[in-house]
Formats: structure tokens, sequence, C-alpha cells
């Protein structure tokens, strides 16, 4: 039985290991991305046009970053507490 825990423990840890991989690659990405995107943009047209690039992948890199890391700022488990106390209090089902 001990040994089942253990390996479902290793298989938890290693496919954190690989999101936690797919995350530091993407954020590798757009750091070397963004300045791409502002040298283009500096030489070829006055209009900021890469800010909409930049912002829009920098949304998705936050949201990669709360599922990789478990955060999220709206709905953490104190608001999920609260929430199941309010409604055993107010009988609400």
């Amino acid at each position: 039985m001990n040994n089942r825990k253990q390996d479902y423990k290793y298989e938890i840890a290693q496919a954190y290991i690989k999101e936690l991989k797919e995350f530091y690659t993407h954020l590798i990405t757009y750091l070397i991305m963004v300045p791409v995107f502002i040298f283009i943009n500096y030489y070829t047209t006055s209009f900021p046009w890469a800010i909409f690039p930049i912002v829009g992948w920098g949304i998705g890199l936050l949201s990669h970053a709360s599922q990789t890391f478990n955060w999220n700022p709206l709905f953490n488990k104190e608001w999920e507490k609260r929430k199941i106390e309010e409604f055993l209090r107010n009988d609400e089902f």
C-alpha cells in the first residue's frame, strides 16, 4: 500500500514539474519576444502597435502562471471557506 502511495506522489510531482517547465519556457519565450516586438515596431512605424501583442501575451502568461502556481486572487481558498460558512449559516441549499 505504501508503495502505491509513493508511486502516486511521484506521478503528481512529475506532472507538476512538467507544468512548471512549460511555464518557464513560456516566460522565457515572452521575455525574448518583447524586445523583438519593440525593435520591429521602432524600425517600421511610429504607431506603437507592439503594445497590443505584448499586453495580450502578458495576460496569457499571467493566466498560465495562475494555473501553474494555483493562484487565484478572486476565488481563493479563503473565499471558498467564507462562502461555505455563509451557505451553512443561511441554510440556502
